[in-house]
């Protein structure tokens, strides 16, 4: 029991596939992640305060993930008539809909597919975990965060962007880079390639380190 619930993807592996109900029906995972970026994220349990701010969050930035091609999916070990009603409750309260399934986890089979229950922090509740998986089904990025501390959503965003960015010009990303700032390309792998680098018109702080615009 103990080694199932550590168990977790990690970074390159392709994400555990399931079947689950969700606020917006069944979902097989890996039909739902087709063709688009997903972010799965945990949450520990509906109606508490954390856990509110965040999906609000998610909710209220969910065009922009739209048009960065990609799905948002949460998950509490909760029933689905306790999201419903938590939904509802903050619709109600803050006029934020969650607009997006939840994942009822109530057997915790999810949560330890994806190694969201820590037993040091809780062995009953999801911690803050966010997986972002990409068009092939392969998992990109993992945080995890503790039960008391919120996620940061534009550490969020900025990671998918760069993953994107990354994915699409071959290309690495610097330290607290943002949209708009110079890349860094990919050190030479031959004596050619390092001449011709020299000769280029590459920000250098030597010949392993170059940064361009995009």
């Amino acid at each position: 029991m103990e080694e199932q619930i550590n168990q977790m993807p990690r970074i390159g592996d392709l994400a555990p596939d399931f079947e689950a109900n969700t606020t917006y029906g069944p979902i097989k995972f890996s039909e739902f992640n087709k063709g688009s970026w997903v972010i799965l994220f945990s949450h520990p349990a509906d109606f508490t305060p954390v856990c509110t701010t965040e999906m609000s969050g998610f909710a209220l930035q969910s065009e922009e993930f739209k048009a960065l091609n990609t799905k948002l999916m949460g998950l509490s070990i909760d029933s689905i008539h306790s999201h419903v009603a938590w939904v509802n409750n903050v619709k109600k309260n803050s006029g934020v809909l969650f607009n997006f399934p939840i994942v009822a986890d109530i057997d915790m089979k999810v949560s330890k597919l994806y190694g969201m229950l820590q037993p040091n922090e809780s062995e009953t509740a999801a911690v803050r975990a966010v997986f972002i998986i990409d068009p092939t089904g392969k998992v990109r990025l993992i945080m995890y965060y503790p039960l008391n501390v919120g996620r940061n959503m534009d550490e969020i965003v900025r990671a998918l962007k760069a993953l994107q960015v990354s994915d699409k010009h071959n290309v690495a990303l610097p330290l607290n880079w943002v949209p708009g700032e110079k890349v860094i390309v990919p050190p030479p792998k031959t004596v050619e390639e390092m001449e011709e680098r020299e000769k280029s018109d590459y920000e250098m702080m030597d010949f392993y380190l170059a940064k361009k615009d995009l």
